[in-house]
Formats: C-alpha cells, sequence, structure tokens
C-alpha cells in the first residue's frame, strides 16, 4: 500500500524543549521532521502535533513550532496520542487512514500512539529518520516492535515520493528543486 496525499495526515509527537536535548540525534531528527512537514504542508497533508504535558517538558521546539498554524498543536498527558480523547478526536476529524507518524520518544510515546491507531484500524507509517529517544538501543528495540504489529517502517524520502506520485509535474519540479537535492 502506498501512501497518498489524499488519504494521509501527518501527526507529530511530542518534539519538545525539555525532552528534546536528551534525545540520541535530536537535531538530524528535528530537521527531517521539519523537512517532511513542510512538504506534507506544500502537498496539502493536514499535520497535527502533539505536546506530553507540556507544563512539564515545554513547547514543540522553535524549529517545528514556528512551521505549523497554533490550531495544529494538542495537549495531552496520556502517552498515546490515540488513549487522549481530545487528540484522537481531532486524528478523527481529518477522516484521513493513513497516519504518518514523526516524533520522540520512539519506545514510549511514539510506540503507543502507533499501536493504539492500529487497534482502530489506522494504516500507521512510522517515519525511521523522524523519530528517535534517549537510547538508540530503545529506537531499535520499538522499531522491531512495531513492525511486529502491522505498522509499516519509512524513510522521510519514501512519504515524499509516495505523497508526489509522479515525477514532470510543476508540484514535483517544485519540490524537487527545494527539498530533493
Amino acid at each position: 500500500m502506498l501512501m497518498r496525499v489524499e488519504t494521509s495526515c501527518l501527526l507529530v509527537v511530542d518534539f519538545q524543549e525539555r525532552l528534546m536535548p536528551a534525545i540520541h540525534q535530536a537535531d538530524v531528527v528535528v530537521a527531517n521532521g521539519a523537512w517532511l512537514i513542510q512538504i506534507a504542508q506544500r502537498l496539502g497533508v493536514p499535520v497535527l502535533a502533539s505536546e506530553q504535558y507540556p507544563q512539564g517538558l515545554g513547547h514543540t521546539v522553535a524549529a517545528i513550532r514556528n512551521l505549523l498554524p497554533a490550531d495544529a498543536f494538542m495537549e495531552k498527558t496520556h502517552f498515546s496520542c490515540a488513549a487522549e480523547r481530545d487528540c484522537m478526536r481531532r486524528i478523527d476529524a481529518l477522516n484521513r487512514e493513513q497516519i504518518v507518524v514523526i516524533g520522540a520518544e520512539a519506545h514510549v510515546c511514539v510506540l503507543q500512539t502507533a499501536l493504539d491507531l492500529r487497534a482502530v484500524g489506522q494504516d500507521v507509517f512510522l517515519v525511521a529518520d523522524a523519530v528517535s529517544s534517549r537510547s538508540p538501543r530503545d529506537v531499535e528495540l520499538a522499531l522491531e516492535r512495531m513492525r511486529a504489529e502491522g505498522v509499516r517502517i519509512v524513510s522521510r524520502e519514501m512519504v515524499a515520493f509516495e505523497w508526489l506520485h509522479q515525477a514532470g509535474d510543476d508540484r514535483f519540479r517544485a519540490i524537487s528543486r527545494e527539498f530533493l537535492r
């Protein structure tokens, strides 16, 4: 199954100010997340972003926060976005069956969100180069577990090229020039 613009949304999980300094390769993961958010926006793919207990972990890092409108953010206390009633209501309202997930931490909030979304019948695509945890081993274990549970593990370029679907049109040329060099 390919990811499609008309059936996808992008879910950005907990790229937060007080968490990211402890995350393995945080700069790379945030940059990859920002890259994918910008492509989603250019192609009209809806983007939602969660914040886990922002009073304690701070808000989303500026590199991501500055790309999104204020109404894209959802506050939560459950680790899983899908376990948080208001978050799930927002996800459901998009009416998209393909959920592309990026964020931190891979073995906690990202994993629980992905597994809960699978449990309610969503097709979940985890962008491996746009997730991380404090420990690389936790990322590895989370990816293995998610794959075993039916989450599709993809790269940011896989998402972009599947959303684009074809070369040769103005949309592809514009995104290629800016993002795919």
